[in-house]
C-alpha cells in the first residue's frame, strides 16, 4: 500500500471529486478510507469512524455483508453480463422485478432499471412525456418540482432539483419549474406548522392554474428532502399534495432514492405518508450501495399505456438490469426480510433514535433537532429564540470538521447537520452517535466563541 502522502498527491493530480472545491481540498488533503466493517469506516490510521451517513445514504445494512458479496460473485461466475435489449432478459432481473413490485404499493407492478438515481429521474421524464403523448395531450410537458430539492446531477436531474448553486453552472431544461419547499423551521416564520404545510402544498395548485392544466404533466418531490437538509414536511402537506394531483389529473412522482428500503419503518416512504405516486424513483439502498443500480416503479395506468402503444419505447441503458447488480439487490432484500429491519426501524431502533436525537436540541447551538425513522437533522443557530444564523455557514463547516475529530461522519448542509445512520445500529451505537455529535457541538461552540 502506498503511503498517505503519495496517495493524496496522486489524488490531487488525477481525480476530480464530486461537489468539491478543489482549492480547498488541496489545502485540507483528501481523507483516504481504507476499509469498513459494521457501521464503521477506517482510514489509514485504522481508527474507527462511526458512519452516520450510511456511505452516501445507501449502506443501510452496514458494511461487511458477505451475503451480498457472495451473491454478486456467484452471478459473475454464471452470467457476468447480458443486456435486456433485443427481446432478451435473465433470471436476476425477472426475480428482482417480482420482488420489488411485491413490496411496492398495489397499483405499481412494473419496473424499469437504470444505473443511478439521476438516471432514474431522467427516465421518469421520458415516461411522463410519452404517457401524455399517447393520451393525446402533447402540450402536457411541464414538470413542477421544489426549491432546494435534489434529484441528481445529470442535466435533467439537476434541472428537476431546485438548488440554485447547481443551476448557476449550466442551462437547465425550460419545461421544469419550482415551488417552495415545506421547510417550517427555516421558512415558516411564526405560522402554525399545520397551516404552513397547507399553504406550501397549495402553491402546487396555484402553479398548475398559472401554467394551465393542459400544460402541466407531473409534480416531483422527495417525501423528505435529504440533501436539502432533511426537511420533514408538516403532517398536512402530503395529503393536500395528493388531493391536488388527483383533482387536476397530474402525475405524482416520489423520488425515494434516499427514503426507500426501510429508512422510515416502511419499505417506501410513500407508504409511510399513504400517498399514491405514479412513479417511485429508487437507487442507493436497493443494493446496500454494493453495486450501482437504480430504477423506477411505475403505476399500472402509465405502464399499461406505454406497453399498449404498439411501437418501441425508445429509451434504455446498456446496463439496465445488470445481472450482478440485480443479484446484489436480491441479496439485500433477503437481508431486510430475514433480519426484519423495516419492522425494527418502526418499532425499536427508530423510536430509540428519535428519543436520543431529540436530546441534542438542548445544546445552546441547536435551534431544532428533528428526525423521522433513521433520518435526523440539527439546526445550528447563534440565537435559539430568534433562530439567527452564524455568518457564511461557518457553524456547519466547523461542526463537520469537529465531527471528524470525534470519530463521526455527519454531513453539513449549510448550517444544518444531517445523519442517515445504518438500519442495523444497536441502542449502544445510537448512544455513541449522539454522544459524539454532542462532543462535536461542544468543540464547535468553543471554536466559534474564539
Amino acid at each position: 500500500m502506498s503511503d498517505l502522502a503519495t496517495l493524496q498527491q496522486l489524488d490531487a493530480q488525477h481525480f476530480i471529486h464530486p461537489f468539491t472545491d478543489h482549492n480547498a481540498l488541496a489545502d485540507a488533503k483528501t481523507r483516504v478510507v481504507t476499509r469498513a466493517e459494521g457501521i464503521y469506516i477506517f482510514e489509514q490510521d485504522d481508527k474507527p469512524i462511526l458512519d452516520g451517513m450510511s456511505g452516501l445514504w445507501c449502506c443501510n445494512l452496514g458494511y461487511g455483508r458477505t451475503e451480498i458479496n457472495d451473491a454478486v460473485f456467484a452471478q459473475l461466475n454464471q452470467l457476468p453480463f447480458y443486456n435486456s435489449f433485443f427481446q432478451c432478459t435473465h433470471e436476476p432481473a425477472i426475480e428482482l422485478s417480482q420482488r420489488l413490485t411485491a413490496l411496492a404499493p398495489e397499483h405499481m407492478n412494473t419496473v424499469f432499471y437504470t444505473n443511478s438515481g439521476s438516471e432514474a429521474n431522467d427516465t421518469m421524464i421520458r415516461f411522463v412525456h410519452r404517457y401524455w403523448d399517447l393520451k393525446e395531450k402533447p402540450s402536457k410537458k411541464t414538470i413542477i418540482s421544489r426549491k432546494n430539492g435534489y434529484h441528481g446531477s445529470t442535466i435533467a436531474g439537476a434541472s428537476l432539483g431546485g438548488m440554485g448553486f447547481m443551476h448557476e453552472q449550466f442551462k437547465g431544461l425550460d419545461y421544469i419549474t419550482h415551488i417552495d419547499q415545506p421547510y417550517w423551521f427555516g421558512e415558516g416564520d411564526d405560522m402554525d406548522e399545520a397551516e404552513f404545510g397547507l399553504k406550501i402544498a397549495q402553491q402546487l395548485e396555484a402553479k398548475i392554474l398559472e401554467l394551465g392544466v393542459d400544460n402541466v404533466a407531473a409534480f416531483i418531490a422527495e417525501p423528505v428532502q435529504g440533501a436539502g437538509g432533511v426537511i420533514i414536511p408538516p403532517a398536512t402537506y402530503w395529503p393536500e399534495i395528493q388531493r391536488i394531483c388527483d383533482n387536476y389529473e397530474i402525475l405524482l412522482v416520489a423520488d425515494e432514492v434516499i427514503c426507500g428500503f426501510g429508512r422510515f419503518g416502511t419499505t417506501f416512504a410513500t407508504q409511510y405518508y399513504d400517498i399514491r405516486p405514479d412513479f417511485i424513483c429508487f437507487a442507493k439502498a436497493v443494493t446496500n450501495g454494493y453495486q450501482p443500480l437504480g430504477g423506477i416503479l411505475i403505476s399500472d395506468r402509465v405502464a399499461d399505456t406505454v406497453k399498449a402503444a404498439g411501437d418501441d419505447f425508445a429509451h434504455g441503458f446498456t446496463y439496465s438490469g445488470h445481472p450482478a447488480a440485480c443479484a446484489a439487490a436480491i441479496a439485500t432484500l433477503d437481508i431486510l426480510e430475514k433480519e426484519q429491519l423495516v419492522e425494527r426501524v418502526k418499532d425499536d431502533i427508530g423510536p430509540y433514535f428519535a428519543e436520543k436525537w431529540a436530546a441534542l436540541g438542548e445544546h445552546p447551538l441547536v435551534g431544532q433537532a428533528r428526525s423521522i425513522g433513521l433520518l435526523g437533522a440539527i439546526e445550528l443557530v447563534s440565537d435559539k429564540q430568534t433562530k439567527a444564523r452564524f455568518p457564511d455557514c461557518i457553524a456547519g463547516s466547523t461542526c463537520r470538521d469537529m465531527c471528524v475529530k470525534t470519530g463521526l461522519v455527519m454531513r453539513a448542509v449549510g448550517d444544518v447537520m444531517v445523519v442517515a445512520p445504518p438500519l442495523v445500529m444497536t441502542h449502544a451505537q445510537v448512544d455513541e452517535l449522539c454522544e459524539k455529535a454532542w462532543q462535536a457541538l461542544e468543540l464547535t461552540a468553543t471554536k466559534l466563541n474564539k
